[in-house]
């Protein structure tokens, strides 16, 4: 029986494992339109959203995708690398996840294949997964590419692999990290960061009243309340940054950002947290953002931009916002030592 046109032949077979490394997603380009398109598709999502669709699709509608686009496709723009504008390699997370593959694969080597995929947008997970298993691969490690484990971000990427899976006639065998908010190799990222700034800067003195934020993204109140872990990862990873950098008492602060809706969320809020401190005079204020593996429109937009305003506007004085990720040797080590743990056995 002849093989159909799009299956594989015995020698074009690509049977090397594959490791996925995926994030959220982003718009194709910073325009209303491709704006509106990525938010329906993230807002639809029962993990993102738990409201039931018969109350909540009304409001999305009729309401948030009529007016949310606009205003957000404005704040992308101030983030898009330029002469990218046409482009989805323009999205600061896209450009870095595309790094990280690169960089991974090199790090790796030919014993296994690295994608990447997006959650929301393209490219789409299960289509990366599709294209995996049409050109012969078997086995695919899933890396969803958050430290701490929430159902809204990591519990959502694995509910779309389970249901390529459910829909797949022919399963691959699938691994998946949960989540490693405790690694060595990241906490190591982070701390190398940290280092690297208070090199050229000097490290925060809390007795002159300087402080730390450690800022991740929240989640709502009501998740929380009904057992998602997330939280206690957040504070297990800034006890553990704290330990290795020997941070005194009284510097540093975990603050939750990106609040979305009239709903009560996690917090305290990183802007609250921010305008509080500026309005105490604080002479100097840095922030990190360890949740965040890739900068993107939450770190570059709203930290970098929105809560520096905050500070400084409210009497604060000098405002670093602190990268960590992106295509540093430091997120390099976190991915890999990831990818190997995942892929042991396979490779």
């Amino acid at each position: 029986m002849p093989l159909s046109p799009t299956a594989p032949g015995p020698r074009d077979a690509d049977e090397r494992p594959a490791l996925i490394l995926a994030n959220l997603g982003t718009p194709a380009e910073p325009r209303p339109r491709a704006v509106r398109s990525f938010l329906r598709e993230f807002l639809s999502d029962r993990r993102v959203v738990e409201t039931h669709p018969l109350l909540w699709r009304p409001v999305l509608e009729g309401i948030i995708l009529r007016v949310r686009p606009r205003a957000s496709a404005a704040k992308y723009a101030t983030v898009w690398r330029p002469g990218e504008e046409t482009s989805r390699s323009g999205s600061p997370l896209m450009h870095y996840s595309e790094r990280q593959g690169e960089l991974l694969q090199q790090e790796l080597g030919k014993s296994v294949q690295v994608r990447i995929a997006m959650r929301y947008g393209q490219p789409a997970l299960q289509r990366v997964m599709d294209e995996l298993m049409e050109a012969g691969c078997r086995r695919i490690a899933l890396l969803p590419l958050y430290p701490q484990y929430a159902a809204s971000s990591a519990g959502t990427v694995v509910d779309e692999a389970a249901r390529f899976i459910l829909a797949s006639r022919n399963q691959p065998e699938l691994r998946t990290v949960r989540s490693f908010e405790t690694a060595p190799a990241y906490i190591e990222a982070l701390a190398t960061a940290l280092e690297q700034h208070w090199r050229v800067h000097g490290r925060p003195d809390p007795a002159a009243g300087e402080r730390l934020l450690l800022s991740f993204h929240s989640i709502p109140q009501a998740m929380h309340d009904a057992g998602d872990p997330y939280r206690a990862e957040c504070e297990r990873t800034v006890e553990l940054l704290s330990q290795r950098l020997n941070l005194p008492d009284g510097l540093t602060q975990l603050t939750f950002q990106s609040v979305f809706g009239p709903a009560a969320w996690i917090g305290p809020a990183t802007i609250d947290a921010a305008g509080e401190l500026g309005r105490a005079g604080c002479p100097r204020l840095d922030v990190i953002c360890p949740g965040f593996v890739s900068d993107c429109l939450e770190t570059l937009e709203e930290i970098n931009q929105l809560n520096r305003e905050t500070f400084t506007t409210a009497g604060g004085g000098t405002f670093h916002y602190i990268p960590w990720g992106n295509d540093s040797d430091g997120a390099i080590a976190t991915v890999a030592e990831q990818a190997r743990n995942v892929l042991a056995g396979w490779i």
